[in-house]
């Protein structure tokens, strides 16, 4: 049974409270519950984790090494700038698929640029709630 470690960086713990246009309106915690049965339906076993403190995110990166099979990420804001956090992800051997809720190449132009996607397996964003599935999904389907 494949074991998947999701981790919800900053501030998305206020999805379906902050600007639902564009993070949408179901809230965290029913989130959380979709991508937690959605996993046992594929056959895997799935951890959450949350924090809006950048140390914190790297240490379960870290801490995923030799225990999960994948990390599926969305690092929020620091996705644009943590150089902690890309470190961490190169520094393991799990695989990492980058996430994102809304499409961050038709928002502002900071949003463009992500530093840790050079060292993930892949990136899926813009299909809202559905990513984390998605990026399910793809972990199923990998060797």
């Amino acid at each position: 049974m494949k074991k998947i470690m999701v981790i919800h960086g900053p501030n998305l713990n206020m999805v379906g409270i902050r600007e639902p246009g564009i993070y949408g309106k179901t809230g965290i915690d029913q989130i959380n519950d979709e991508i937690l049965a959605y996993a046992k339906g594929l056959g895997m076993s799935c951890e959450i984790f949350h924090s809006n403190h950048e140390g914190e995110i790297v240490d379960k990166i870290q801490q995923a090494r030799g225990v999960f099979d994948g990390i599926v990420l969305n690092a929020g804001a620091y996705t644009h700038y943590s150089i902690a956090i890309r470190d961490a992800i190169a520094a393991i051997d799990t695989p990492v698929i980058e996430v994102h809720l809304s499409n961050v190449h038709a928002r502002e132009e900071f949003r463009h640029v992500s530093v840790i996607a050079p060292v993930c397996k892949g990136g899926i964003y813009g299909f809202g709630k559905s990513v984390y599935l998605l990026a399910l999904d793809a972990f199923a389907k990998m060797d």
